[in-house]
């Protein structure tokens, strides 16, 4: 059971066909993306540090905030997403492809997690703490670039890419990454003294902060699942319909071979003796 569930979804996603496809598209050149996440790079991290000088002495505190470390994830995701294109379309082998295997396969979870967590963050925001979300230029704004934007740039990286479903055995490490910031936000509050969302303070109800775990947590699963399909779909789509397998020219003209999703299933899977 140990192999099945976790030794080959962990096998599947160091395998070079998996690798490669977190650098190139089915519709754009390697270095078409690589300008693409370069642009919405810059645009998150303009949006940080702006918001970082906006804050004042209160910066530090942003750091406690799920929404904003949410943000930076997606913004250095972008920017290394770039460079892996941009080497791919510059050697024809992505820089993730030369990793150490535990790293393509955290680099498979950084991928998970930033085209599951900003839909939770737009949903909790807009559900449930929008209040005077557009009360000035700059409120509107930052609310709009990190509650909004972000759940289209999770999905943008979720439909442009020629990446393969998140091996199920990667929800264990969203789920982690959402009990650690619990223990972070009631850090803070320890440290701080201040609760970072409403919901988590006791004084609210300890039924509510129960439901709101339970509620996330879920959302979590069920959005993990959703883009597990949503990928497959896109597949399906233009592979399998449409055999767009992607314009994998090199910076020389050089045409790196594709292959389907059987092929890195039944094929491409590393032997045992090989594994880091």
């Amino acid at each position: 059971m140990f192999n099945r569930r976790v030794r080959e979804p962990y096998r599947v996603a160091i395998t070079n066909e998996y690798t490669s496809r977190f650098a190139n598209s089915w519709f754009l050149s390697p270095l078409q993306l690589a300008i693409w996440r370069g642009l919405v790079a810059f645009y998150a991290f303009i949006v940080l540090f702006i918001n970082l000088g906006h804050s004042g002495k209160a910066a530090g505190q942003s750091f406690s905030y799920f929404t904003v470390l949410g943000y930076w994830g997606l913004a250095f995701y972008y920017a290394v997403s770039c460079a892996h294109s941009a080497s791919f379309w510059l050697y024809g082998e992505s820089w993730l492809q030369r990793w150490p295997r535990s790293l393509q396969w955290l680099h498979s979870v950084f991928y998970a997690t930033i085209t599951v967590f900003p839909f939770i963050v737009t949903a909790v925001f807009w559900g449930a703490l929008a209040y005077g979300a557009f009360s000035n230029e700059w409120t509107a704004w930052s609310n709009i670039s990190q509650h909004a934007l972000n759940s289209v740039m999770a999905f943008v990286e979720i439909v442009f890419p020629r990446t393969l479903p998140h091996p199920w055995f990667n929800i264990v490490p969203l789920v982690v990454l959402l009990a650690l910031y619990l223990g972070l936000a009631y850090l803070t509050h320890s440290t701080q003294n201040f609760y970072v969302y409403p919901f988590l303070d006791p004084k609210n109800g300890k039924g509510l902060i129960a439901g709101a775990c339970i509620g996330i947590l879920a959302a979590a699963v069920v959005i993990f699942t959703v883009v597990h399909f949503l990928i497959k779909l896109r597949e399906w789509i233009t592979e399998t319909k449409l055999g767009l397998y992607g314009n994998l020219k090199t910076r020389n003209g050089k045409l790196i071979p594709s292959q389907t999703h059987e092929s890195v299933e039944m094929s491409d899977v590393r032997p045992k003796g090989s594994e880091a």
